[in-house]
Formats: structure tokens, C-alpha cells, sequence
């Protein structure tokens, strides 16, 4: 039997791709585009503030984070994603996706620019404050996956659904991208005005008092495209299928659906049959969940655990790295802004050269290919270049082989995006029913979270060499580069695995993916009434 369908949804699922698609797109990766700005700008600035406010004339080298000051500056957004992701994900299912969207925007914009002050000049109130106003920065960032996702996973099309969510994650590509740009352009402007000795030559004047601006410029311009989005993301009408099979207001969700769509939309004479039956009523913490469901729930929120422990140690850590190899020039040869435009310039070539790629490929081929395959292929694909550093580490950190270690480090990340790290934001928009889809994507975007924290707070310690003379300040012997990398490397393999227990949303409706399908086509097909002119 055919599958079965609200009309309206089935307008939806039919719908020619059109310019209200692009819009959402864009309004929805606008929010992920300040995302990823606002969650990995910190990263380009940390030595910064090591030199800033941890300074000892007396020491060799330049000043640095003490290890809990660092883990908490890079890992207490994490912390409030999580938190974030949980809280609206469940608040988006309870009290709508638009209702909740501006709230989470609002936060974002509102703690990018706090982030940028300080209580007070000392180190504790700098650091304060930027722990403080992140943790709630990422409170709002975290309220962005599940929305995001699932906006646009129920505004698509099922023929090209998969493209336009991986679309809106795509910007977060562009975000990384973003804030190596701006670290760069506001460094290269410090630099030319404010020029100052190496560490080496003079350690007081290496880090003159105007570079405190510069990483308070970097955080709080993420607040700029946050801003700009607002007002069109209040324009948007509530998606059909919330308002629809959720709030249960099939006569409204029509009405919104036909202007968006520009088409005419009959109503259905037994729909409310289909949207009040019992049977679509079971909640999370049920029997019938976890049999319908409960693998597949497994599925999403491993994947997406061990892929963040992986991915957020390099995306963090990549200065750690570079400087490990010698690719970024020690410390004290530097002075405190040249050190940030050097990082910057790192941390952008890879970006540029294989993440924002590697989301876009995603894209192109995710319709061809299909989740499963790409996330499979992703995950084999990290194994395998992880591998390739990590265990001939000596050859590569030669300073004749740098090269070579750069391109095998730019296709971890290539591969990273094109793959699970974007098909495990993808999936758990599609596969789930609709009053559960926002708190599904929250659940497993905050296990994702946790494995960021495990790969953020981890890493930092790990890295460290085993020969405690050679540790950075205060921090304890770790189990060196090299083995760290050979630990990612397993956790990617681990990955490959469980990806096997996710199923293939490819070209399917969502009411079909969810099961909510079977209820329709047991009520008959007589109650499907779907009138469009241009469907």
C-alpha cells in the first residue's frame, strides 16, 4: 500500500525546491554560522590571554593558562551546549519550534558581547566573566542544533531534505572559517600600529597593553551575525508538522503551508482521526519508544559522542599541534599579537582547505550516497589518516616531512565533514516522530557535547609529553602527541561500528521514517486529500 499522509505534509514532502527553501537555509545557517564562531574564536585567543594576564617576567617563556583556567575557558561552552541542547530540545517539542528560536538567538547575541568585557582588569575577573558568559553563550548554542534541525528538516522536501539540513550545518564551515579571518585581520591591524619585540628580546614590551582589545574584538563580533538573522527568523511561520501532528491545529498549519508554498491546500474531513489516535501518543520513556525507536536513539547519540571526542580534540587543540610539529614558531620568538596572526593563519588554511570542503561534499553527494554511507566512509577514512600520523609521528614532525603531516591532518577534518560530522546532525532530524524529533536531536546532540567536553578537558592533559621537564606550566607528564592521536584514531574506529545501528533516511518522509505513517494507512486511504497546482 502507498504510504499515507496528512496532505499538507504531503504538499510539503512533493514541494518543487523554491525560494522559501533557500530562506530558511539561510536564516538557519546563519545561527550555526555564529555557532561555530562563537565555540571555536576562543581557541585563537587563549595564548593571548596567557600572555595577557598570567605574565612572569622571570619565566622563558611566555605566560599561559594555568590548566584548570584553560579547561574551563574551552571547555565551559561545551558545558552549557549540553545543558543548552537538552533544555530546548525539549522545549522546542513542548512549546514550538519558532517560540523557542528567538530565545536562543537572543542569548547568543547577548552573551557574545559580554564575553568581550570583564569584571575588572585582574586575571580572576577576565576570567570570570568569560567562563561565566560562555557557559551561557553555549546555553543558547545548544538550543540552536535541535532547532535548527528540525526547522528544516520538516520544512523540506523528502527529495532533497538531506542536502538542505547538511546546508544549514555547512555553515559552520563558513563560522570557523570566519573567525580565522577576523582573528587575522584585527592581529594584522594590531600589528602594524602597536609593533613590539619577540618574548625573547624583551619580555615585558612583547605584549603591549593595546593587544588586550584584540581578543575582546574576536569574541564579540560573533554577536554581529546573530543580530542581523533575528528579525527574519521571527518571520518565519511554525512548521506544519509541529502545528500539525503536535499542537494538533491542521486548519492553521494548512493556512501557513499554502502561503509558503504559494499552492492551494484543501483541508481533510477525517484528519483529526489520524492526529488524536492513541497509538502516536506513546512518550520517550516508553515501552514502545524504545521498541520503535531505542536502537536507532543508540545509534545517533554514540556515533555523535565519539565523533565530538575526536573532532573538538583538533578543532581545539590545533595550535597545540601545529607548534608541536613546528609548523607555528615557538613562543618566545614571537611577540603576543604576531603569536595570535600566526595561529590564525594555521588554523585558516586548514579550514579553508579541507573542513569548509569537506561540509560542502557532504552536500553534493549526501542524496547520491546516502547517510549511512557517508558517515560510514567518514568514520573508516579518520581511522585510517589518524593512523597514518600517529604511528610514524617521528617521520612527520621532521621538519622536511611538516608538509606532508599538514595534508594528512587537512583530510582527518575533510573527512570528518564529509561525513559523521555532519550526517549525525542530519539523521536525528529525520528518523524520530515529530513530537519527540527536537528532544531526540537535543539527547543526542548533548552526548555529543559530552564526548566535546571528554575531547577538550582530555586532550589538554593527554597531549602533554611524558617527559615531565617538557610539560607546558603546571601541567602533569600526559601520554605524549603521538599516543593521543593513536587513541583517536581507535575511538574513530569504534564509531565505524555503531554507525551500523543506524538506519537510511535517504528519500523516505519523515511520517514514514517515524513510523507515523502506519497509523494513517490504517484509517484508510480516503481521508488523504492533497490538491496543489503546482506540486
Amino acid at each position: 500500500m502507498a504510504e499515507q499522509q496528512l496532505g499538507v505534509l504531503k504538499a510539503l514532502d512533493l514541494a518543487k525546491t523554491q525560494l522559501y527553501h533557500f530562506t530558511a537555509i539561510v536564516i538557519a545557517g546563519m545561527g550555526f554560522f555564529t555557532d561555530a564562531y562563537d565555540l571555536f574564536c576562543v581557541s585563537l585567543v587563549t595564548k593571548l590571554l596567557g600572555r595577557l594576564y598570567y605574565f612572569n617576567p622571570l619565566s622563558e617563556k611566555p605566560g599561559s593558562l594555568p590548566p584548570h583556567v584553560a579547561a574551563a575557558v574551552n571547555g565551559v561552552a561545551l558545558c552549557g551546549t549540553l545543558a543548552g541542547q537538552l533544555f530546548f530540545g525539549w522545549l522546542g517539542d513542548k512549546l514550538g519550534r519558532k517560540k523557542v528560536y528567538g530565545i536562543t538567538l537572543i542569548m547568543m547575541i547577548l552573551c557574545s558581547v559580554a564575553s568581550g568585557l570583564s569584571f575588572g582588569d585582574k586575571a580572576k575577573g577576565v576570567m570570570t566573566t568569560i567562563c561565566f558568559f560562555r557557559f551561557w553563550l553555549g546555553f543558547g548554542i545548544g538550543g540552536d542544533y535541535p532547532l535548527s534541525a528540525t526547522i528544516m528538516s520538516e520544512y523540506a522536501n523528502k527529495k532533497t531534505r538531506g542536502a538542505f539540513i547538511a546546508a544549514v550545518f555547512a555553515m559552520q564551515g563558513v563560522g570557523i572559517l570566519a573567525g580565522g579571518f577576523v582573528a587575522l585581520a584585527v592581529s594584522s591591524i594590531f600589528y602594524k600600529n602597536f609593533p613590539a619585540p619577540s618574548y625573547a628580546v624583551d619580555r615585558a614590551l612583547s605584549t603591549p597593553p593595546q593587544a588586550d582589545y584584540i581578543w575582546r574584538i574576536i569574541v564579540m563580533f560573533g554577536a554581529l551575525p546573530a543580530a542581523l538573522t533575528y528579525y527574519w527568523r521571527m518571520k518565519m511561520p511554525e512548521t506544519a508538522r509541529y502545528t500539525a501532528l503536535v499542537a494538533k491545529n491542521i486548519k492553521q498549519a494548512t493556512q501557513d503551508m499554502s502561503k509558503v508554498l504559494q499552492v492551494d491546500l484543501e483541508m481533510e474531513e477525517r484528519a483529526e482521526d489520524f492526529i488524536k489516535d492513541p497509538r502516536l501518543n506513546y512518550c520517550l520513556f516508553s515501552k514502545e519508544f524504545a521498541k520503535r525507536h531505542g536502537l536507532p536513539l543508540l545509534g545517533c547519540t554514540s556515533t555523535w559522542f565519539l565523533l565530538d571526542v575526536a573532532f573538538y580534540s583538533q578543532n581545539l587543540f590545533q595550535k597545540d599541534i601545529f607548534s608541536a610539529i613546528g609548523w607555528i614558531p615557538k613562543a618566545e620568538t614571537m611577540n603576543g599579537i604576531n603569536e595570535v596572526y600566526m595561529i590564525a593563519r594555521a588554523q585558516t588554511l586548514i579550514a579553508f582547505c579541507s573542513t569548509v570542503p569537506g561540509y560542502w561534499f557532504t552536500v553534493a553527494f549526501i542524496e547520491i550516497m546516502g547517510r549511512f554511507a557517508i558517515q560510514l566512509m567518514g568514520f573508516f577514512m579518520m581511522t585510517v589518516f589518524m593512523f597514518a600520523i600517529a604511528f610514524p609521528y617521528d617521520h612527520w614532525i621532521k621538519p622536511e616531512n611538516r608538509i606532508g603531516f599538514l595534508v594528512m591532518y587537512s583530510l582527518t577534518f575533510f573527512f570528518a565533514n564529509f561525513g559523521p560530522n555532519a550526517t549525525t546532525f542530519i539523521v536525528p532530524a529525520e528518523i524520530f516522530p515529530a513530537r519527540l524529533r527536537s528532544t531526540c536531536h537535543g539527547i543526542s546532540a548533548a552526548t555529543g557535547k559530552a564526548g566535546a567536553i571528554v575531547g577538550a578537558f582530555g586532550f589538554l592533559y593527554a597531549a602533554q609529553p611524558q617527559d615531565k621537564t617538557k610539560t607546558d606550566a603546571g601541567y602533569p607528564p600526559g601520554i605524549g602527541v603521538k599516543n593521543s592521536l593513536i587513541m583517536l584514531g581507535v575511538i574513530n574506529f569504534i564509531g565505524m561500528l555503531f554507525t551500523f545501528l543506524i538506519p537510511e533516511p535517504k528519500g523516505k518522509s519523515l511520517e514514514e521514517l517515524s513510523g507515523e505513517s502506519e497509523v494513517r494507512k490504517s484509517l484508510g486511504s480516503h481521508n488523504v486529500i492533497f490538491s496543489t497546482s503546482s506540486c
